[in-house]
């Protein structure tokens, strides 16, 4: 199969390299597989927010023990 020069250099396909062919109703959908540096970035980059909305959390958490004192506790 040959692509369009213009499409094989705006997503980096090279003669040779793997892409993956699926069917999506009723199109066909040509897509370059993720390379490992690309799916390890994604999920540095997920950890990395993850640890932010981490560190958010316990900031709130602390500031609302300052404002609210004890919790009652609700068991009763």
């Amino acid at each position: 199969m040959t692509l369009p020069k213009r499409l094989r250099e705006a997503f980096d396909i090279r003669g040779g390299d793997s892409v993956t062919i699926r069917e999506e109703g009723d199109k066909i959908v040509i897509e370059k597989p993720t390379s490992r540096d690309e799916l390890a970035e994604g999920y540095r980059k997920r950890a990395d927010l993850h640890r932010e909305l981490d560190d958010e959390m316990g900031a709130v958490s602390r500031e609302a023990d300052t404002q609210l004192g004890d919790v009652p506790d609700w068991a009763e």
